[in-house]
């Protein structure tokens, strides 16, 4: 009998297995798909996040952090956003009297630090290959009882776990399993990734240049490495998606400003954008982290910072427990994880939904408040400060 199940081994299922091992419980991971390891020759890879400083605290105090190659990691200490030249609004670590805003980390390289850090819980376990708890299976079924739940695996096992956990991304099995319903949308756009070699070494600055037709971003990575995020119709993701590297670079050139200097295009991908929320994020003896509770607008790169708060505040509750079993560990799960991280993720996703709306189109009194809302936000310190440390996650609890 586990303590807790875990559906999902990527950042935040891998995150949260972390915690909840150190703090004593028997912990499985279902996960089919392991993480390549890195290899010396290995490039960037495309998918990328931008981790505010209360996630690289949380890491921190994982164990998961110190895991991550030091030369694979980016910070940057500066954020510009603008519709207009000369109208732009700029966000600096200054301002939360911090050294920098956050790091740029390859989603692949934290999900192995994390595993890393999982396998140093247990001495038996040398590596990923050997880790007590992990399965290398999906999940079929889930038949939950009065104090336990009942899973059959994909390869026909079948585990007994006091709670199940979804952390396996918006399409979550688990999810649909306990019978949770969601509530959401795709947006009028898709979003094109593109990674990039410059020639010179950028600055520790990460700029979003807003059209009508969609924001136009760029992300540095490690190295001379960086990314470009053009978001557009689906039809034109599409057609871009389909030009080589040598025509996509020219069309990147042509549509954006040439902060970057002179780059090369060494690969892309394309994804929708999507919002979803779970209308519960506990219900009988499943619990929904992360990208199975909600998916959110990438507008400023918060979704996995707020997934990552989720565990946060998972961990805390956890590791207040007494009995898993008893109704004060289910009512503090609703009260102080639930309800709490659900309303404070629905205030995030508007606010995101916000930008989006306003920037998205182009009627001429729309475009010159937005304007005017961008240079007004320059000249109130004040203002920004406050909205920074709320991206940054700086008012976090401990575990």
């Amino acid at each position: 009998m586990y303590d807790f199940c875990i559906s999902g081994g990527g950042m935040i299922g891998a995150a949260t297995a972390l915690g909840l091992r150190q703090q004593g419980y028997q912990v499985a991971v279902i996960e089919a798909s392991r993480p390549k390891p890195l290899a010396d020759s290995d490039g960037p890879d495309l998918r990328v996040s931008a981790l505010s400083m209360a996630s690289v605290e949380l890491l921190s105090e994982l164990g998961a952090w110190q895991h991550l190659p030091a030369g694979r990691v980016r910070q940057y200490d500066s954020l510009s956003v603008w519709e207009e030249p000369g109208v732009r609004t700029d966000f600096t670590a200054a301002m939360a009297d911090m050294d920098k805003l956050g790091y740029f980390v390859e989603n692949r390289l934290l999900q192995l630090a994390c595993l890393k850090a999982l396998t140093q819980c247990d001495n038996r376990a040398s590596d990923s290959d050997n880790m007590p708890g992990w399965f290398d299976s999906t999940i079929t079924s889930l038949t939950q009882h009065n104090e336990y739940c009942q899973l059959t695996l994909a390869d026909g096992s079948t585990l007994q776990s006091r709670w199940v956990i979804g952390a396996d991304g918006p399409n979550s099995k688990v999810r649909g399993l306990a019978g949770i319903g969601t509530t959401g949308w795709q947006y009028g756009q898709h979003a094109l990734g593109i990674t990039v070699e410059t020639e010179q070494r950028l600055a520790d600055w990460t700029w979003q240049e807003f059209h009508p037709s969609g924001p136009r971003a760029f992300l540095p990575m490690y190295d001379n490495f960086g990314s470009f995020v053009w978001y557009d119709s689906p039809a034109n993701i599409n057609a871009l998606s389909k030009l080589d590297n040598q025509r996509l670079q020219q069309a990147i050139t042509d549509a954006f400003p040439d902060h970057a200097g002179a780059f090369k295009v060494l690969n892309k991908a394309a994804f929708p954008l999507t919002r979803m929320h779970a209308q519960q994020y506990v219900t009988g003896r499943v619990i929904l982290v992360g990208d199975a509770a909600h998916t959110i607008n990438p507008l400023a790169g918060q979704g996995v910072n707020i997934g990552f708060r989720d565990v946060a505040a998972l961990l805390t509750q956890c590791q207040r427990a007494g009995d898993l079993n008893s109704p004060a560990f289910e009512q503090a799960l609703q009260r102080a994880y639930a309800r709490p991280r659900r309303r404070d993720n629905l205030a995030m996703m508007s606010a995101m939904d916000g930008f989006y709306l306003l920037f998205s189109n182009n009627l001429p009194p729309v475009k010159w408040v937005r304007n005017r809302l961008l240079g007004l936000a320059q000249t109130m310190t004040l203002a920004r400060r406050q909205i920074l440390k709320y991206a940054m996650g700086m008012h976090q609890w401990k575990f």
